[in-house]
């Protein structure tokens, strides 16, 4: 269970928590300010983090026939 709780807020530090640290332009990185790349990237991991947590869900899980 501690697993899912850390996947499920892994995504919220990793918007807000961060923030201060990434709120500039340079550098770029593909062709996108930082801080642009930084939240895209961030919708990204979040989905990976929301797959993951459902996939670990006892309640998710088909039954065995």
């Amino acid at each position: 269970m501690w697993l899912r709780l850390v996947l499920a807020a892994l995504p919220f530090a990793f918007f807000l928590g961060a923030v201060p640290w990434v709120n500039r332009t340079e550098p770029y990185v593909l062709g996108l300010p930082f801080f642009l790349f930084w939240l895209s990237l961030s919708i990204v991991l979040t989905s990976v983090c929301m797959a993951a947590v459902y996939r670990l869900d006892p309640a998710n899980r088909e039954e065995e026939s």
